[in-house]
């Protein structure tokens, strides 16, 4: 039996969540226990912090995490420590993940909810960005401070280590070596010491992987390069904050944040499974929530961390089917397409598995 740790979260995450586990009930029953775990805004509700010490062990001790969202406006004003996000920078740094997947690909049925060009979103959009999760600003230091003569002032320290640097690199290469054989490193090298580092050892991995073409791309340049040209991507490596920002731009092109999972992951297979959606709580409760990116969320955990290939392979397959039959979910709807509700895209998507 595979243990999985489920954080069904806030907003629309326990709507996604229940979805997924629905689906992997049916396309693999009686191989899972699934332990709902607090974490969150609701955490904070009903323990007082965003990431319960018995949550985090759960998660620990399971052999996958699943993971919905968390955060919305009524913990907005909450202090730093005591926000939703900060439950999630503990979980992943309890996990000890380091590497976030971000698939961006278009589904040929999608194509008409591309923003795109036709003649760009045309070419294909199949990449992978590969995000440090560990480093940067959101794990340097963090100071609020007042300046000599009394003005107010912070600061943010972005700060990478070599090895930091190294492992999420290797990572990328692999990806590579698996796809296309490019690497895109983005960085901000012309302004940020940090940046002229990444680079430097980015340069020094790249020659164990001498297949694989790599290139160099300033982060402003980069986030133009892929609305201009999406299909000569296929395998980003970044920091933390540049890959957060250039994921959610991913999720666009390609026709709607709802769309795209992601995996984080360490050393080992236990990944910490996520859709990069958010909690959307203006959409919560009223059935509107697009359960793909979390489905999909499933069936990376099935291929990564469990090895069940055909498994994962079946949910793709009936998500693609569920498309092509031209049925969408508000974020995705389109003239000429059927609207339908969170919950009977899940049923539909079940139906064909």
């Amino acid at each position: 039996m595979k243990k999985v740790a489920v954080i069904p979260g806030d907003g629309i995450g326990p709507e996604v969540i229940g979805a997924t586990l629905e689906v992997l009930k049916k396309v693999a029953p009686g191989q899972f226990e699934f332990q709902s775990v607090a974490m969150g805004g609701n955490a904070i509700d009903k323990y007082g912090e965003p990431m319960p010490a018995e949550s985090l062990r759960i998660c620990q001790e399971a052999d996958a995490t699943l993971l919905g969202a968390v955060g919305g406006p009524k913990w907005d004003n909450m202090p730093p420590d005591l926000r939703p996000e900060r439950g999630l920078l503990g979980v992943r740094k309890g996990l000890k993940v380091f590497a976030n997947i971000r698939p961006a690909k278009i589904f040929a049925p999608l194509a008409s909810a591309c923003p795109l060009r036709k003649d760009i979103a045309d070419k294909g959009i199949d990449f992978i960005i590969v995000r440090e999760l560990t480093g940067g600003i959101y794990f340097g230091k963090h100071e609020a401070f007042t300046t000599p003569d009394g003005e107010k002032a912070a600061r943010d320290v972005m700060e990478y280590t070599e090895h930091e640097i190294r492992r999420i690199a290797h990572v990328g290469f692999k990806m590579a070596m698996n796809r296309r054989k490019i690497v895109t490193s983005v960085d901000k090298a012309n302004i940020l010491t940090s940046s002229r580092l990444w680079r430097e050892v980015v340069e020094d991995v790249a020659k164990e992987y001498p297949e694989v073409r790599l290139n160099h791309l300033y982060v402003d340049n980069a986030s133009m390069q892929l609305i201009r040209v999406p299909h000569e991507f296929d395998v980003i490596v970044t920091e933390n904050t540049f890959g957060d920002i250039l994921s959610d731009e991913a999720s666009q092109i390609v026709g709607s944040i709802g769309m795209i999972p992601s995996a984080s992951l360490g050393e080992d297979n236990r990944g910490l499974y996520e859709p990069i959606h958010g909690s959307a709580p203006d959409i919560a409760g009223q059935d509107k929530a697009n359960p793909i990116g979390t489905i999909l969320c499933g069936a990376m955990m099935l291929r990564w961390s469990f090895g069940m290939n055909d498994e994962a392979g079946k949910i793709e397959s009936a998500v693609d089917d569920v498309l092509k039959a031209g049925l969408r979910t508000p974020d995705i709807f389109t003239e000429g397409t059927t609207l339908i509700s969170g919950s009977r895209m899940r049923d539909e998507i079940i139906s064909r598995l």
